[in-house]
């Protein structure tokens, strides 16, 4: 379907994600399935903007083509059954297949995956949290860093039947101040591969040009500012950085 299609189609209600914390819709436009959240159903926060969620959510899509990844599904604004909202392609993932998982910590596999944490579950168990250990989550941990990701929970991961990881539900990013909380801290310390410093460098060059002026439509300057400042940062350290700061270095819930 165009993109003019996608944008003025009839965008029709089919459904309603009622775990999520803000409005969310399963709809369609034509025979083309979405995730529909209108910024009126965006619940308030103490620490961003209210009304702000559904532009971030497509800074990250535009982020993301920059770095030329394809880790956020096609993400746009759109006006909707209950009014302007994000609008994003739905992904069908391989449910059997995670790529982020809580595990018995005496049955973390030995090779391929990372472990974050230890803790205990509801029946006081010790459970693990892991995640798989390949360039496309670690292609996904960088740019939750370059955006400040504030809430990459486990099943914000969508793991594609071809191996292919999509990053969702983005509306907690590209804060001034450091907001980083995520469960993929396996590479923690690791160097960046060239693969991924060349990622960051196409998206710091592009804040100087088209990609700026797109996100000058959806953030306040200052956001991008930050966003410049952690691209140079992450290309000087050349490597995973540490969690920092005083607030929990993983989202709450993890799933």
């Amino acid at each position: 379907m165009p993109d003019q299609d996608l944008l003025a189609g009839e965008l029709t209600l089919t459904g309603r994600i009622t775990t999520a914390s803000n409005a969310t819709f399963l709809g369609s436009i034509g025979d083309v399935q979405v995730v529909y959240k209108p910024i009126a159903g965006e619940s308030p926060l103490w620490d961003f903007p209210h009304g702000t969620l559904a532009y971030r959510e497509v800074a990250a899509y535009l982020v993301s083509e920059a770095f030329g990844w394809d880790i956020v599904p096609h993400t746009w604004l759109r006006e909707g059954p209950l009014g302007e909202g994000m609008v994003q392609l739905w992904q069908e993932q391989d449910p059997d297949h995670p790529a982020v998982d809580l595990v018995a910590s005496d049955q973390v596999p030995e090779t391929g995956w990372k472990q974050v944490l230890e803790g205990q579950d509801g029946t006081g168990q010790m459970v693990a949290l892991v995640h798989e250990d390949t360039p496309a989550l670690r292609r996904m941990a960088v740019f939750d860093i370059v955006v400040n990701n504030a809430d990459r929970k486990g099943n914000h991961v969508l793991a594609m039947t071809d191996g292919h990881r999509h990053g969702v539900d983005h509306g907690l990013t590209f804060h001034s101040e450091h907001k980083l909380r995520t469960v993929l801290w396996g590479w923690l310390g690791d160097s960046l591969t060239p693969e991924e410093q060349d990622g960051i460098g196409r998206v710091n060059k592009g804040l100087d040009g088209g990609l700026g002026q797109d996100l000058a439509e959806l953030l306040h300057a200052e956001e991008i500012e930050a966003l410049s400042a952690r691209c140079e940062h992450l290309l000087g350290a050349g490597r995973f950085p540490a969690p920092s700061g005083e607030m929990s270095a993983v989202p709450w819930p993890l799933f």
